[in-house]
């Protein structure tokens, strides 16, 4: 598991719990880089080899009810410049709470979503 920036929670370690355990034909990764000159990252990235254009950014967004950074001004305007880009990028983009991936709401929409 490669180091986060920060201190992992509960729902960081278990969203990485819940990737590892998808098919292995889908590669998993934290911090994944996806617009290196911009240094922007997803918490977490799931793709396939061998389909490139099925490519998942996943954010798990605290902070919700604690006016954190995803929720202020500025740090709000800095994810939707980051999500359009990644759009642009070809990426779809799944953003969830810490208490969506404590329930099992997370992986099991990720799950649905690579089912198409």
């Amino acid at each position: 598991m490669k180091p986060m920036k920060r201190k992992p929670t509960e729902a960081d370690i278990l969203m990485w719990l819940h990737l590892k355990e998808l098919r292995r034909e889908f590669v998993q990764t934290r911090e994944f880089r996806f617009c290196p000159p911009r240094k922007w990252r997803f918490d977490y990235a799931v793709y396939r080899l061998s389909k490139l254009s099925q490519r998942i950014g996943i954010e798990i967004e605290g902070g919700s009810f604690t006016q954190g950074r995803h929720t202020r001004g500025v740090g709000f305007i800095n994810d939707m410049e980051k999500y359009n880009y990644a759009a642009l990028l070809g990426w779809r983009v799944l953003r969830f709470t810490p208490q969506q991936v404590l329930k099992g709401e997370a992986i099991a929409f990720i799950r649905k979503v690579l089912e198409y």
